[in-house]
């Protein structure tokens, strides 16, 4: 029922004026102070306050922690931005007060009228003063008595009033407490998720320390058994390099050996030619029976020995995962267990 049809029944410029100051929010009179919107459209501070609250349940329990808040003008849905002072940091509309307070002292002058409480569409001259209860609506005892609502059954306005206001305020009390439920569980996300993007820097950190630490045991052993095989390359380039100067050395004495005996061999004289064959001959013979050198086994070259095989470390390489955490999983069943309750 629109219990501001009532009030404004004629077209006077005291009664346009007064239409002029109700507040959209408990349609009243402005009361002071009087706080205009960015859309130029005006509420009383504590009313713009509550829609303000209503709003930011958290507000005031926050404290310097939030920077401001929002609401939407009740009049034209407009969405309004306060900073950290709230409703406090708009600017009062002085013009209104001060004509509010003329349009209050025109109206001490002159008698109260009834049509400035509801009245009753259907009898114009009672005043809403009961509440039925079958229908659910305000009305008039006339309407009670003689009028669509003599059957049913009504209750005092005050009463019906009060226990509707107590209801809604404990609505609004259990919206506030599932809010902070809501908020509380959001925060736990929140350090949740920091916590997670720490422990999977330490984790990567500590992943990378012990493959870094892998590397660098291989990388060692790889120099030990590089040290080996250039040791043994080098004895065995020494072993087959003396055994070039020897054969060297032979072949040498054995070539100016045959120049000898190609020289003593060209003697024509049978005297001359006979001082000297004997001996020569017994040289060139042992020459030819002694003075054997050592010889290479076959094979002696080949490095087969040196060959690692790292199939197996390849395969482990390959197998490498992380290690069941049986606690982190039975974390997040409890975890899951807590949300669902």
């Amino acid at each position: 029922m629109d219990f501001q049809a009532g009030i404004l029944q004629d077209g006077s410029p005291m009664e346009s004026l007064e239409k002029q100051l109700i507040c959209p929010i408990c349609l009243e009179m402005f009361s002071k102070p009087v706080v205009i919107l960015p859309c130029q459209h005006n509420l009383c501070r504590k009313c713009a306050n509550d829609v303000f609250q209503a709003a930011n349940p958290y507000w005031q329990s926050r404290g310097s922690l939030i920077s401001g808040g929002r609401f939407r003008c009740p009049s034209c849905r407009h969405e309004v931005l306060l900073d950290r002072h709230g409703v406090y940091g708009l600017q009062r509309n002085l013009l209104v007060e001060n004509i509010i307070d003329i349009y209050k002292q025109e109206c001490s002058s002159r008698p109260l009228k009834k049509g400035e409480h509801p009245m009753c569409k259907e009898h114009e001259d009672e005043r809403i003063n009961i509440y039925c209860v079958t229908c659910e609506v305000p009305t008039c005892s006339m309407c009670k008595v003689f009028g669509a609502h003599k059957d049913c059954e009504v209750a005092p306005l005050q009463t019906i009033f009060q226990g509707q206001k107590t209801e809604l305020n404990n609505c609004i009390s259990m919206l506030v407490a599932g809010n902070d439920r809501i908020q509380t569980i959001i925060s736990q996300l929140e350090d949740s998720c920091q916590s997670t993007e720490e422990n999977s820097e330490a984790a990567k950190r500590e992943l990378c320390a012990r493959f870094d630490a892998l590397a660098a045991l291989l990388e060692e052993k790889k120099s030990e058994l590089l040290q080996r095989i250039s040791q043994e390359q080098g004895d065995k380039r020494a072993f087959i390099q003396s055994l070039i100067c020897q054969y060297k050395e032979q072949l040498e004495k054995s070539s100016r050996l045959v120049e000898t005996a190609i020289q003593a061999a060209e003697e024509t004289g049978g005297a001359a030619f006979l001082m000297n064959a004997k001996q020569l001959i017994k040289t060139i013979v042992e020459a030819s029976k002694g003075g054997r050198l050592e010889k290479i086994e076959q094979g002696y070259e080949s490095m087969d020995a040196f060959s690692v095989n790292l199939d197996h470390l390849t395969e482990a390489v390959r197998a490498l995962d992380f290690d069941p955490a049986e606690e982190d999983e039975e974390y997040f069943d409890g975890e899951e267990e807590e949300v669902e309750e």
